[in-house]
């Protein structure tokens, strides 16, 4: 099976930006376990700024555009430093792909990308995917094009024709309201299609350190489903939690995809 799995800043740091070594650790082993089961892993993982805000001693996510690039710039070296160190430990290559909207939204570097893609799985490599914020203004607020990590790896999911998609966050699904306000608020553990009913429940927005929500969630499954490929939203708390949703355990919400 071919898996995308997104994971957020939220996942992989504390509320200072620091990384969450322990939740890291976790990560890794599991992805390389599964890896080792034969199955293919692509990575897509936000965390740079927010891991910049950390190393720089930031008081919070920063508003003005060079200091955002700048943190960037900054985290996504120690992003993937601790990715390369941790899947080291199980024999596993890593890849580092940085993309922009471009690389996307134009044809021939799309087809680039994915050729890129590609080749890195044949070549047994595991690719870290996440977008180029220290050169993209859409991620880090200008356009909002690409716009946050969860489409992104929708748009990479579909590109490369993945089998499921996962999204990790702090959240442990689709609810039929807001939890945070609602205490009978029910966790929705399926989801057949998309309509304007399970549309109208992504309100609310991300983290403090990462830039997505439900609403950014539900456009990834609307991405994905359309060609085939199966999406859940899931805690990314529980890094084992995987297991069970690659086994197609009821985990978080899963989103059905349509027949192609």
């Amino acid at each position: 099976m071919r898996i995308t799995v997104k994971v957020g800043t939220s996942t992989l740091a504390h509320a200072t930006g620091r990384l969450n070594i322990q939740r890291m650790e976790g990560l890794c082993k599991v992805l390389s376990d599964l890896k080792n089961a034969g199955h293919e892993i692509i990575l897509v993982s936000s965390g740079a700024i927010g891991m910049g805000v950390g190393k720089l001693n930031l008081p919070g996510r920063p508003k003005d555009m060079p200091t955002k690039q700048a943190a960037a710039a900054v985290g996504q070296c120690e992003l993937m430093y601790t990715y390369d160190k941790l899947f080291n430990e199980y024999n596993h290559t890593v890849a580092q792909v940085l993309l922009t909207g471009e690389d996307v939204k134009n044809e021939q570097r799309s087809r680039n990308m994915r050729n890129t893609i590609f080749r890195l799985l044949e070549l047994g490599a595991l690719p870290v995917i996440n977008e180029n914020d220290t050169v993209a203004t859409d991620e880090v607020g200008v356009e909002n094009t690409i716009g946050e990590n969860d489409t992104l790896s929708a748009i990479v999911a579909a590109a490369v024709h993945a089998d499921l998609l996962i999204l990790l966050s702090d959240i442990d699904g689709l609810y039929d309201g807001d939890p945070h306000r609602d205490p009978t608020a029910k966790l929705i553990p399926v989801v057949p299609s998309i309509d304007a009913h399970i549309l109208a429940l992504g309100g609310g927005s991300g983290s403090g350190l990462g830039t997505g929500g439900m609403a950014t969630k539900l456009k990834a499954a609307q991405i994905v489903t359309e060609v085939g490929c199966q999406m859940v939203i899931a805690n990314g708390s529980k890094p084992a939690l995987l297991y069970d949703i690659v086994d197609g355990k009821p985990v978080g919400t899963r989103f059905l995809a349509k027949e192609c």
